[in-house]
C-alpha cells in the first residue's frame, strides 16, 4: 500500500474497506497523466466546491516543490511558476454553463463540456454524494462513449454511478455532510500521492 494511503487509513479507519479502490483510482489517474491526458472534474453544491479544490491541488504545488520542465527569459517566471498536473473544473465555466442551461438543457451542462473538451485518454472525476445527480450521470455517459476513463466519488450506495465509473469510491456513510467530510481527506490523499509520483523529492 502507498505510504500516503497507509497514513490516510490510520487517520480515518472508517476508510479501510475502500483502500483497494482508492489505490485503483490512483493508478488510473497516473495512467491518464502518463498518457498526456487531462483530468476533468464536476459536481454540484459542496461537490462543486470540491471540484474546484481538487484542481487547485493538482495545478500547483501542494506539499512539495514542483520545478518546471522548461525555462523562460524572465527570471521572475522561472523563480515562481510551478509545474502543474493538468486538471479542469467543469463547474467554473459560468458563461458557457448558463448559456447552455438557458438555451438547451440544464442537466446537460457538464455533458456538453465533456463532449467538447474530452478526448480518449482523458479522465472524468465525478462527485455526487447520492451517486444519482442527473447532470453528473449524463457527463459520465458521454465520457464513456468518448473512451475516457471515469472516477466517481459518492456515498455508501453508489447510486447510478456504480455502473458508469471505472472506479467508484463509495464513502461508508449515507448522510450528505458525512460523505462530504470523507471526500476531502480522500482526494487530498490522491493529490498527494500523484504529486509524490510525478515530483519525487530527495529528502
Amino acid at each position: 500500500m502507498h505510504p500516503i494511503l497507509t497514513e490516510l487509513i490510520e487517520r480515518y479507519p472508517i476508510l479501510a474497506p475502500i483502500s483497494d479502490e482508492i489505490e485503483g483510482a490512483f493508478e488510473r489517474l497516473i495512467a491518464c497523466y502518463e498518457n498526456d491526458g487531462v483530468v476533468y472534474i464536476c459536481g454540484n453544491g459542496g461537490s462543486a466546491a470540491d471540484a474546484e479544490h481538487i484542481v487547485g491541488e493538482l495545478m500547483k504545488a501542494f506539499t512539495v516543490k514542483r520545478p518546471l520542465a522548461e525555462s523562460f527569459d524572465d527570471p521572475y517566471l522561472n523563480d515562481n511558476l510551478e509545474a502543474g498536473l493538468r486538471a479542469f473544473s467543469l463547474v467554473s465555466q459560468t458563461c458557457l454553463a448558463t448559456a447552455f442551461a438557458n438555451d438547451v438543457a440544464p442537466d446537460l451542462v457538464f455533458a456538453q463540456q465533456v463532449a467538447g473538451y474530452g478526448r480518449s485518454g482523458d479522465l472524468l472525476w465525478a462527485l455526487s454524494t447520492s451517486g444519482n445527480s442527473k447532470n453528473v450521470i449524463h457527463a459520465l455517459k458521454v465520457a464513456r462513449a468518448k473512451q475516457m476513463d471515469t472516477l466517481g466519488m459518492t456515498g455508501k450506495s453508489g447510486g447510478k454511478m456504480n455502473d458508469l465509473c471505472s472506479v467508484c469510491l463509495r464513502m461508508p456513510e449515507s448522510e450528505t455532510y458525512k460523505i462530504q467530510e470523507l471526500h476531502l481527506p480522500v482526494y487530498h490523499a490522491l493529490c498527494r500521492m500523484l504529486e509524490s509520483h510525478f515530483f519525487p523529492t530527495n529528502d
